[in-house]
């Protein structure tokens, strides 16, 4: 009896999480051939790229290689480019991989699937503002994290340079976007600025101005409005100015205009407000996608267009029992990755399929090493409980373990966690190359 092909494409939290839990059941008994698709060779949890980005986590020690994870968990890694999809043949191709002289490493690739999951997340919606995409840095991939380092630290030496000859130096900051990246990202710049005197670069954090505009009426939306004001204090007591109700109509390489025609000037400019799916989405297979460019899916996760596609994650639209929809959060992909791995396994053994029901556990937004603020959902009662400080800062870090958890098992996580220890001790604090 031929295996049946399940592919899925997109390695973030709930497309690496779905193909480790596969391969480790279907792929290790022979059920299932295993493939996982993606344009990167390595994997890096998303809510850590604002620390990458900063520079206060170096992304070689806690990315992992599609590749070796594939080997020890029976699933086989692709490296490319999904671009098209053929849903009378069940087929899909990869685009042809270059090299930096334009030559092919590989060539176009078709890859026959039987079941084909979707779950190529998110990126960062500029609702096309003039000048945002040529004049702002973004964070959706490991590759915009890295460039934008590399962008910091060249500035922070051009101006320690400046500092050394006695002239008076500021580092203006903008970022759109008051959302849960645009806020611990301007907590992190406080703390990596703080400490770069440490290292023999004369700057402090009364060198670095940091605003964050937000369109709304408030920030972290997510989050009880009693936190959000919470996290407003924080941030004004680290010098951050939050500015709510500031539309930004036009972005320059002087800074962001607003709709009221101010000019709010900024050297270093980062658009973090806004999701929406990757755009191909709306150009392959024909399947059914909303505005923001998600697939809609049955409450199976199935796409209602194809049956044997389904979509995880923030690149899929799915409508709970009354009217809601998911929200594009770790949480969602975590829990829609089990739900397909159920399903799939249903459908091999011509099962009944199961619905998704979302599980709200809560928000929780870490202000680097000063604090964390959240709240977390009972889930019994239905209430949530608000939490701040410490507390709150261990279970935000408890939310990357329990990812690690899901890819390695409970005695590789202690171990990676004890060399974590051990590298904080060894491994300066900040990645300064």
């Amino acid at each position: 009896m031929t295996r049946p092909n399940i592919v899925i494409v997109g390695g973030g939290a709930g497309g690496l999480e779905l193909a480790t839990h596969l391969g480790n059941t279907l792929g290790k008994k022979g059920k299932a051939n295993i493939h996982l698709v993606d344009r990167n060779a390595t994997h890096l949890w998303k809510p850590l790229l604002h620390e990458v980005a900063t520079g206060s986590l170096d992304s070689g020690i806690d990315e992992i290689s599609y590749r070796g994870h594939g080997h020890y968990h029976h699933f086989t890694f692709h490296l490319g480019t999904f671009c098209k999809l053929d849903r009378e043949d069940r087929t899909l191709t990869l685009s042809p991989m270059l090299d930096a002289n334009n030559n092919v490493v590989q060539p176009e690739r078709t890859l026959p699937y039987d079941y084909l999951v979707l779950a190529l997340g998110s990126q960062t919606n500029d609702f096309g503002t003039p000048g945002a995409a040529e004049h702002c840095a973004f964070l959706d991939s490991r590759s915009q994290a890295d460039q934008f380092h590399r962008h910091l630290i060249e500035t922070y030496l051009r101006l320690s340079n400046q500092a050394e000859r006695g002239e008076k130096v500021v580092l203006k900051v903008g970022i759109v976007g008051a959302g849960a990246t645009g806020v611990e990202l301007a907590a992190e710049l406080h703390n990596t600025t703080a400490l770069l005197s440490a290292y023999g670069i004369h700057l402090t954090s009364d060198n670095l101005k940091v605003q964050i505009l937000e369109a709304g009426d408030r920030i972290l939306p997510a989050l009880p409005g009693r936190l959000s004001a919470a996290v407003v204090n924080e941030l004004k007591a680290l010098n951050i100015d939050v500015l709510t109700g500031t539309r930004i109509t036009q972005v320059s390489d002087k800074g962001f205009t607003t709709a009221d025609g101010t000019l709010l000037e900024a050297d270093i400019r980062v658009w973090a407000a806004g999701v929406k799916a990757p755009d191909v989405l709306n150009q392959i297979g024909g399947l059914q996608t909303n505005r923001s460019s998600q697939i809609e899916v049955r409450p199976t996760l199935q796409s209602v267009t194809d049956e044997r596609i389904f979509a995880i994650g923030d690149c899929a639209s799915c409508t709970q029992a009354d009217g809601s929809r998911v929200p594009p959060r770790a949480q969602a992909a975590h829990q829609m990755a089990s739900l397909v791995s159920q399903n799939l396994k249903a459908l091999l053994k011509n099962g009944a399929l199961k619905d998704y029901i979302y599980k709200d556990h809560g928000s929780l937004v870490s202000l680097s090493s000063y604090s964390a603020v959240g709240s977390l959902m009972g889930n019994l009662s239905g209430k949530s409980m608000m939490i701040e400080g410490k507390m709150a800062r261990l279970v935000y870090i408890s939310l990357y373990r329990l990812h690690q958890i899901a890819l390695h098992g409970y005695i590789r996580t202690l171990l990676i966690m004890f060399s974590a220890r051990i590298n904080r001790i060894i491994r300066p604090r900040l990645k300064l190359h």
